[in-house]
């Protein structure tokens, strides 16, 4: 059988991306997210029907004014948190799976914005919320990298015609990872406090946003998405694959023990599989040491009017290929 160039390069462990970003020789070979055991406990099927988030309003803007506004919003089930840097999202909503949703699924989480920077003070600048899986808090530890941590979701994309006419990041799936670097470190009192750098943990985040082009905008003849990536060894993001179709997508992100991450993407809810490899970076040109956790980014133009295009994720799983404590689990499809 002939392999096509990109299903060869992944099998090199070659990043590959027709934006023409050089590639990486010194890489693991990739695993495909989902890949080990799922860990259960952690994240969440959305099946409950008593499910709900507490908001707890009004919610954390940190990154913005520096103002953390807690207590800080959960789910009932103790699974999800507000994210203390930018807040949730202004609806967080369990609701019935869209069609061609996971075979039996009858529950996912709505989340849509309006107001994603201060609360009632709208910015006419995009922002975004954060919606936080609880992981590190759950396991009462973090996941060493040694342990090849990956996550899955499937996320619902809407039609076109009711995303927000806006363009720019609409939607982000992203990890919260650690490692050792120079880090800024406030010293002395008052007058006298001075920085300094100086080897420390140093937290950074990777994802997969989905970016949208509105014809209005751009006065090209059709509206256009794609998926971005955060980011390349400058920290840059850059441009994926198209995304030709809406509907039910499923995304994926794995860390191999050399601190690299692989991004996976494909339409529809089966499996990641080989397949559907995009890249692999070192984001920053870090390499991650120890995994936090996973989270979403819903992005708005926080003018105070428009929502956010109303994304729906479903069945969030992590898992490990090489668990170091004995933890809840069960196999998944993926094996190596």
């Amino acid at each position: 059988m002939r392999l096509s160039l990109k299903r060869f390069l992944a099998l090199l462990a070659l990043p590959v991306l027709s934006c023409g970003l050089s590639a990486t020789a010194d890489a693991q070979r990739p695993v495909v997210p989902g890949t080990g055991s799922e860990i259960v406990g952690v994240a969440d099927d959305f099946e409950d029907p008593s499910w709900d988030y507490i908001p707890r309003d009004p919610k954390s803007t940190e990154d913005i004014d520096e103002n953390q506004r807690g207590p800080m919003g959960r789910s009932t089930n103790g699974r999800w948190y507000e994210g203390i840097k930018r807040g949730h999202p202004d609806i967080v909503r369990r609701v019935a799976t869209p069609p061609g949703g996971i075979p039996g699924s009858q529950g996912a989480l709505l989340m849509r914005s309006k107001f994603t920077g201060i609360p009632g003070r709208p910015s006419n600048t995009m922002h975004q919320d954060d919606f936080v899986c609880n992981i590190q808090y759950r396991l009462k530890r973090r996941l060493d990298i040694s342990e090849v941590p990956s996550v899955t979701t499937r996320v619902f994309l809407p039609p076109v015609d009711q995303w927000e006419n806006r363009s720019g990041p609409h939607f982000g799936f992203r990890l919260a990872l650690e490692t050792t670097a120079m880090v800024d470190k406030e010293v002395g009192i008052g007058i006298f406090k001075r920085t300094t750098e100086e080897l420390g943990n140093e937290v950074y985040w990777p994802g997969l946003f989905v970016e949208f082009e509105s014809k209005s905008q751009s006065k090209k003849e059709h509206d256009y998405a794609y998926l971005r990536i955060r980011g390349n060894r400058r920290g840059g993001d850059f441009r994926g694959p198209q995304i030709t179709t809406t509907g039910w997508w499923t995304m994926g992100m794995s860390v191999t023990p050399d601190g690299m991450v692989h991004y996976y993407a494909s339409p529809g809810v089966d499996d990641l599989t080989e397949e559907d490899y995009i890249t692999s970076q070192f984001p920053y040109d870090y390499r991650a040491e120890r995994f936090r956790t996973f989270f979403y980014n819903v992005c708005s133009a926080d003018d105070g009017v428009r929502w956010s295009t109303s994304f729906i994720v479903d069945d969030p799983k992590l898992y490990v290929l090489r668990p170091k404590t004995q933890m809840a689990s069960r196999s998944s499809s993926n094996r190596k």
